[in-house]
């Protein structure tokens, strides 16, 4: 793993790697700032009081088992949730707040603010019309272009990341295409409009093993030149090692504990994030396998303890008497009773 320093340091995987989109220092006003963020459907709660912010050039990850409340977060930021959610909280961009903003204010945030790139290329594109169809309607939604400006502006995106023959892959249907091929014009989508924060919902998840890290690359590659903040959403461990700033770990919808990679790598403070960390596989490890014992909870109602409690080896009766509230300790904040040890 590079180190702030641009050494090289080995990653949790035991692999060395670069991180296209690393910045050492990311100084002013954050691009988004999430505040005491809450989402309701009916009587599950996705997501209990989550705050963090994202700077511009940073790459922010967000990790946890499905059903943390990654996606319901950050489809929250942008508004893209179903009118049944309820949100509460506040989330601002550049200091402007959108929670409770407008219909029409969220559609002109949405591509030239925040891009929003999907999991599922394939139920993200419009089957019956050509990618380049699709990545011009984008850049009119936020200004009228011609189809001819469109499609040149869209062709050299997609010579940017990396598509051999994009004039010929702008006259395709996305059934026609590979689906790291689909996943980068999905990228295109979102970026065509120049925003200058990307939310990456699980952008590797569907693809296959081999073309999974250079997806990636290229999204970080293309942001990083553009000076955008990445929010990156994952389960995976070793993408966070290999790509992210800083970490939020999610559980049970709320931010169980938040820190650079590497204090998070090298010192986890939460249970949670240490049996995550113990749970990975590691190249040249023979040991077995630490799986965390139980299922991830789903939350009713109002959240009255620790949402890991169940779970953990470390629990005590305060655990079950109310959330933890966050304690900070140097750069990491996290919410437990009974960390584990600091080791740096």
């Amino acid at each position: 793993m590079l180190a702030l320093d641009g050494t090289q340091r080995s990653d949790p995987a035991g692999t060395e790697t670069q991180r296209p989109g690393l910045t050492p220092q990311h100084a002013g006003a954050p691009l988004i700032e999430v505040s005491d963020l809450s989402v309701r459907f009916g009587a599950v709660t996705a997501v209990s009081s989550v705050s963090f912010s994202v700077a511009k050039g940073e790459v922010f990850g967000v990790v946890g088992e499905s059903g943390a409340g990654k996606s319901a977060t950050a489809r929250a930021i942008i508004g893209l949730l179903p009118p049944t959610a309820k949100i509460a909280g506040s989330v601002r961009y550049k200091g402007e707040e959108l929670v409770g903003a407008s219909k029409a204010r969220l559609r002109q945030a949405r591509g030239a603010q925040i891009g929003y790139v999907f999991q599922d290329a394939l139920t993200a594109l419009d089957p019956v019309r050509t990618i380049g169809a699709q990545l011009v309607e984008v850049l009119n939604v936020h200004g009228h272009v011609s189809r001819r400006d469109g499609l040149e502006r869209a062709a050299d995106l997609l010579a940017e990341l990396k598509i051999n023959d994009p004039v010929r892959t702008l006259k395709a249907y996305p059934h026609q295409l590979s689906g790291g091929m689909r996943q980068r014009a999905v990228i295109a989508a979102a970026l065509i409009a120049n925003p200058e924060l990307i939310i990456a919902d699980e952008v590797t998840s569907a693809l296959d093993v081999t073309v999974q890290r250079k997806v990636l690359d290229l999204l970080l590659g293309v942001c990083a030149a553009r000076g955008a903040g990445v929010i990156l959403i994952t389960h995976d461990l070793g993408v966070v090692a290999q790509t992210s700033d800083r970490v939020a770990v999610l559980y049970g919808g709320i931010v169980a504990e938040e820190a650079d990679v590497f204090s998070l790598f090298d010192n986890p403070r939460h249970p949670y994030s240490g049996a995550l960390l113990n749970s990975m596989p590691r190249l040249g490890d023979q040991g077995v396998f630490e799986p965390i014992p139980g299922s991830a909870i789903q939350v009713f109602g109002d959240l009255r303890a620790c949402p890991f409690a169940d779970r953990c080896a470390r629990v005590a009766d305060d655990c079950r008497a109310g959330v933890p509230a966050p304690f900070k300790e140097g750069g990491t904040t996290y919410r437990c009773l009974h960390p584990l040890e600091d080791t740096a």
